[in-house]
C-alpha cells in the first residue's frame, strides 16, 4: 500500500528523550531503538494522516469536510438602484413591524451563485429585471447565516408583487428612506 520509508517511523523526526534543549540524546546501549522511536511532535500521525487524506480524493474528501464543518445559510440582499439613483424598497410582510421596509432579500439555493439569487429574488418578489454588479459586502459572525450584498442595476419588467411575502414596493431617493426600514440595510444604502 506505501511505498518508500515506513510511514509509522519517518527517518527525519526529532525524538523525545528528557533533554531540555529539545535535541535527541544519546541513549544507553540497553535501550533497543524501537523503545526511544516515539515522535515528540506528533510527526507520524501527521504524516499518517496526510497519506490517507490522500488516498481518498475527489468527491469523498468533499463529504467529508461537509460532515466535519458548520453549515450555513446565505443571506442575499440585492441594493437595486434605476437610472436615476432611486432605490427599490420592499415591505416584507414577515419582518418586524416597524422595521417592515427594506432591500430585496432572499437565502441563496444549493448550487446557485449569489449573483443568480438576486437576479431570482428579485424576480420573484416583485417580477423585475436586474444586471448584477459589484459585492459591497460579504458578512459573517452570525451563528448559521453569511449575508452577502450585491449593487444591482434595474433593467425592465413591469412590477408584479408576490402577495404573499410583500406588501408593498416603491422606488426611494436615496436620503428620503422610510423610518421603518432595516437599518443595516440603510447603511448599505448609504456606504458610497
Amino acid at each position: 500500500m506505501f511505498s518508500g520509508a515506513n510511514p509509522i517511523e519517518p527517518s527525519s523526526a526529532s525524538y523525545e528523550t528528557g533533554a531540555t534543549d529539545g535535541a535527541a540524546s544519546s541513549f544507553p546501549d540497553s535501550v533497543q531503538p524501537s523503545d526511544r522511536r516515539r515522535p515528540a511532535d506528533g510527526t507520524t500521525v501527521k504524516k499518517l494522516i496526510v497519506r490517507l487524506w490522500r488516498l481518498v480524493n475527489g468527491s469523498l474528501q468533499w463529504r467529508i469536510l461537509w460532515l466535519r464543518h458548520a453549515k450555513f445559510t446565505v443571506g442575499v440582499t440585492g441594493i437595486v438602484r434605476d437610472a436615476d439613483g432611486n432605490v427599490l424598497l420592499l415591505k416584507h410582510r414577515f419582518w418586524p413591524v416597524g422595521r417592515q421596509w427594506g432591500l430585496p432579500t432572499g437565502c441563496a439555493n444549493r448550487s446557485e451563485t449569489f449573483e443568480d439569487t438576486v437576479r431570482r429574488e428579485v424576480r420573484e418578489e416583485t417580477g423585475l429585471k436586474v444586471n448584477v454588479g459589484e459585492l459591497v459586502q460579504l458578512k459573517s459572525g452570525y451563528k448559521l447565516r453569511l449575508e452577502v450584498a450585491y449593487e444591482a442595476e434595474f433593467v425592465g419588467g413591469t412590477l408584479k408583487l408576490d402577495d404573499f411575502e410583500i406588501l408593498e414596493a416603491r422606488w426611494f431617493a436615496p436620503y428620503d428612506l422610510p423610518k421603518e426600514m432595516q437599518e443595516a440595510h440603510r447603511l448599505l444604502i448609504h456606504r458610497k
